[in-house]
């Protein structure tokens, strides 16, 4: 009698470009305009982060600009978790953690600022895939709101829309008149792993009330190498 043979193991299907890739801020974007970023650009926006993962990257903040108006702004947003930097720092110490969000379709942001003395000012934010405009920004107390995804003069740049809170229920859009203005945060490539980051928050009627300066670093692991050679 012939002995039987061991059953054969199917070998595991490659993944696939895509799979290897996060296409959600991608798919926000023109693919002619998209095609404009610096690859370096489009590869930190495509990095797929597994559950308990984390991108980190290791900076500095260059400067922070705060007029009167916008250093009030930063001091009564406290009240919802402090989402704006609240000192005019400059030549600190900064780190950005990012980290899939796997309950909540998005990505929690984590930046810290050193200041002159005590701890760092801790901002956290969430970003998530839904919404009119595809991607909207939550902080805390329920305040968020709706980003529009763009592409100017090589840099990704995410513009406000409109801002909400959200209640129990439903959600309160609130009128322009009682936002802060528009918010502008831009990155763009000073290196092949490295890149600026500028936040820039400007009123219809009052002008510019904040602008933060920072530059950042990948910290780069095995996978990047991959993901770079499909950028």
């Amino acid at each position: 009698m012939r002995a039987a043979g061991k059953a054969a193991i199917p070998n595991a299907a490659p993944l696939r470009p895509a799979e290897l890739l996060d296409l959600r801020f991608r798919a926000l974007v023109p693919e002619a305009d998209w095609a404009r970023l610096p690859p370096a650009v489009r590869r930190r926006f495509s990095k797929r982060l597994g559950e308990g993962e984390s991108a980190v990257y290791v900076g500095r903040v260059v400067e922070t600009q705060l007029t009167r108006l916008g250093w009030l702004l930063a001091q009564v947003l406290r009240l919802v978790g402090a989402p704006l930097p609240t000192a005019r720092i400059a030549n600190v110490p900064s780190v950005v953690a990012v980290t899939q969000d796997g309950a909540g379709n998005g990505q929690i942001w984590t930046r810290l600022y050193a200041r002159g003395s005590g701890f760092p000012q801790a901002i956290h934010s969430a970003k998530r895939f839904r919404g009119p405009t595809g991607l909207e920004e939550r902080v805390g107390a329920g305040l968020g709101m709706s980003l529009r995804v763009l592409v100017e003069d090589r840099a990704l740049v995410f513009r406000s829309e409109r801002y909400f809170i959200d209640l129990p229920g439903f959600r309160l859009i609130l009128p322009r008149w009682l936002t802060p203005g528009t918010l502008t945060v831009s990155h763009d490539a000073t290196g092949a792993r490295a890149f600026r980051f500028v936040l820039e928050i400007r009123h219809a009627w009052l002008g510019r009330l904040l602008r933060q300066e920072a530059e950042f670093s990948d910290q780069v692991d095995a996978r990047d190498e991959v993901t770079a050679a499909l950028h």
